[in-house]
């Protein structure tokens, strides 16, 4: 790649994060890709930031809302991934626990509903097992995996 100046890699970024939100980390892992100076890296992020082309708050919301209503995360796994992107759980958190908590439990149990009838297993005890490793590794905590199992082992019996 030829060499790039401080004002072409601002121009690039910034068309970057106009297309989706982006966090520091992303554009910052980007710029150094692109062997742009750690000090011209600052100054870019400083300038994306005021200009709002980058708002950590807006990244945190817009992520949250796809990982949880589309992918069917859980609040673990996306503060998992937030970390990974070097984000600081002060700005996080308070948008995790904004999440409307009828809305997060039914995911939850429709994701069980579904995988617990495409797993196979040959007793109960097995397939719960199977059921919560699978709730677990998509992010949700055990007390949120408790209580939907508790509903589907009600409807279960209804039936």
């Amino acid at each position: 790649m030829t060499e790039m100046t401080e004002t072409e890699a601002l121009n690039r970024v910034a068309a970057y994060c106009s297309t989706a939100e982006h966090c520091r980390a992303e554009i910052a892992e980007k710029l150094q890709r692109w062997g742009i100076a750690f000090d011209a890296i600052e100054r870019i992020l400083n300038h994306l930031e005021q200009e709002k082309y980058l708002d950590e708050e807006r990244y945190c919301r817009a992520f949250i809302n796809d990982k949880y209503r589309f992918a069917k995360w859980g609040k673990v796994k996306i503060g998992q991934a937030f970390q990974l992107k070097k984000i600081s759980p002060f700005v996080y958190r308070p948008f995790l626990e904004e999440i409307d908590e009828e809305e997060y439990l039914s995911n939850l149990q429709k994701l069980l509903a579904a995988k617990r009838k495409s797993v196979h297993a040959e007793n109960e005890y097995e397939l719960n097992g199977k059921l919560v490793r699978f709730a677990l590794s998509r992010g949700f905590e055990m007390k949120d995996i408790r209580r939907c199992m508790d509903v589907l082992d009600e409807n279960d019996e209804l039936e």
